[in-house]
């Protein structure tokens, strides 16, 4: 629910980086670390056959229970997302909103995206997001958000509690409140580390892999099509269209 008003323009977006960047059809999907399922439905429910990957058994339960209720399908793996290839290969895959930087280290980063090269037919496209970290950064960062649907509201805060620039890891620690329609409430707190990037380093991770892949176009979060950025050090919501060799 905390992201589910970003859905629709994600969706959007991705059928317009679809038709600007590849060169065939697109037809079969793949989503790394997809979660509870959010963006694996809408495609599905757009009639894209999606395979989606998680090493989260509960979060793949619910999400089977998901497709289900909306009458759509989907293969749906429990594995790891720097290792698994899928079989056959997709025409595109994407990992939005920061999934990748639950990969903590270099090594695992680059093992991801070579698992995503190989999974992905040739000229098949990668739309990767996630926050790059400029060195000015307040580490301190606190944000807070709510949403609401059937009748059921969440608040969200979402605090930075601990941040090492040298160990390039952030800690994050998310506080959910939610109030459904019978007035009970429930409330969720976790904590996770999330690798850091500087605009540099994301420069560096993607010249590692640049025998599989090539940047195609980079965006921003906001989804808009038509605002290509620069890679620069002022790229921080960095959306990159990463295209097979």
């Amino acid at each position: 629910m905390v992201f589910r008003d970003e859905t629709a323009d994600e969706v959007e977006f991705f059928e317009d980086v679809f038709e600007r960047y590849c060169k065939r059809k697109v037809k079969r999907l793949y989503e790394p670390g997809c979660g509870s399922g959010r963006l694996v439905a809408a495609m599905a429910a757009r009639g894209y056959d999606l395979v989606a990957v998680d090493n989260n058994a509960a979060m793949l339960a619910y999400l089977r229970k998901r497709l289900s209720r909306r009458g759509l399908a989907g293969e749906l793996v429990l594995d790891d997302m720097t290792t698994y290839v899928c079989s056959p290969q997709v025409d595109a895959a994407m990992c939005t909103f920061n999934t990748f930087r639950h990969l903590t280290d270099g090594a695992s980063a680059e093992r991801h995206l070579r698992s995503v090269a190989a999974s992905l037919r040739q000229d098949g496209i990668y739309i990767l997001g996630f926050h790059c970290i400029p060195m000015d950064a307040d580490p301190d960062c606190m944000e807070r958000w709510k949403a609401s649907h059937a009748g059921t509201n969440v608040s969200v805060t979402l605090r930075v509690i601990d941040f090492q620039r040298r160990k390039r890891v952030e800690t994050l620690r998310v506080s959910i409140k939610a109030t459904k329609p019978s007035g009970q409430v429930e409330r969720i707190r976790s904590e996770f580390p999330l690798r850091l990037y500087t605009p540099s380093q994301a420069r560096a991770l993607l010249a590692s892999v640049k025998d599989v892949f090539e940047i195609a176009g980079i965006f921003d979060f906001d989804c808009d099509i038509e605002s290509e950025r620069q890679f620069d050090e002022d790229l921080t919501d960095a959306v990159f269209i990463l295209r097979k060799k």
